[in-house]
């Protein structure tokens, strides 16, 4: 495993702090506010660790509040209910006392039973395409020097965006999206920590989907963006280690908000979870 993708998974390992609480460290990605993905994947560890024998098939959270980078984040879990097959729990984070992510998650124990999936779209071969952290270097000279450690930084989870848009100079496209991801090294074959970590990554290029028809970006001047809420289902078990398609559309956008839908497939074509999430996507004047 690589040290970037280490120190990841360390922030993933939540500390217990009493009975059904538990405290995880923020990180700074060069981003305003802390990364919505890292309180969705520490908010589902925080669920998991009080569920024996069955694995997360559904996450729906609303993020309330911005987190700030510089305190730890305190995860209430509050267990909803156990029955023969399923188990739900509620998630609440809190910084400084006011709660920035509330979320439910439902478990299930390992069944059977009827299989179908869409097709696994057209796409290039991951090990044909640039990363974007490469990508990130190409650019870094034409912005100004403080956002240069955003793009060219070490990233855990390696991105491979398919037909990437040049922020500084973005043009109108359809609200379609497809990036290929995977973690850097190998992961232990815990599948709760591959759970949590797509779900970390999962929040990863996704809002752009809506502005794809606006020809905007996130370095778009005047623009205020941010994720509402987001949503997971697990599908079937999968490797974060290996490469994984995300394939993104929006269907729509609307009143300052955007819709945007994902799918994760593996190599193979197998469907292995799927993403929904709203975001503001307001133009200030």
């Amino acid at each position: 495993m690589l040290e970037v993708t280490k120190r990841l998974v360390e922030l993933l390992d939540l500390s217990p702090i009493g009975d059904d609480h538990f405290q995880g460290d923020s990180e700074d990605l060069g981003f305003p506010n802390v990364f919505g993905g890292q309180v969705l994947g520490q908010a589902l560890m925080a669920a998991s660790r009080t569920v024996e024998g069955r694995l997360c098939h559904s996450l729906h959270a609303y993020f309330l509040r911005p987190g700030n980078q510089s305190m730890p984040i305190d995860y209430e879990v509050q267990r909803v209910r156990d029955g023969g097959s399923f188990s739900v729990r509620r998630v609440i984070a809190r910084q400084d006392g006011k709660e920035i992510l509330t979320g439910s998650m439902s478990f299930q124990v390992a069944e059977e039973g009827f299989e179908h999936q869409l097709t696994m779209p057209d796409a290039p071969d991951p090990e044909t395409l640039r990363s974007e952290q490469e990508w990130g270097e190409l650019l870094a000279p034409q912005v100004p020097e403080k956002m240069r450690p955003i793009l060219t930084r070490d990233r855990p989870i390696e991105i491979r965006p398919v037909n990437p848009v040049n922020p500084l100079k973005p043009e109108k496209r359809p609200p379609q999206k497809q990036s290929w991801f995977r973690a850097q090294g190998h992961l232990p074959d815990d599948p709760v920590l591959h759970r949590c970590l797509l779900t970390y990554a999962s929040d990863f290029q996704f809002l752009g989907t809506s502005l794809n028809p606006h020809g905007l970006t996130f370095m778009s001047k005047g623009l205020q963006v941010a994720s509402l809420d987001h949503a997971i289902w697990f599908h079937r078990d999968f490797r974060m280690d290996e490469w994984l398609l995300y394939d993104k559309d929006s269907p729509s956008a609307s009143a300052g908000r955007g819709f945007n839908r994902g799918n994760f497939f593996n190599q193979e074509g197998v469907l292995v979870a799927s993403t929904t999430q709203e975001a503001l996507i307001r133009q200030r004047s």
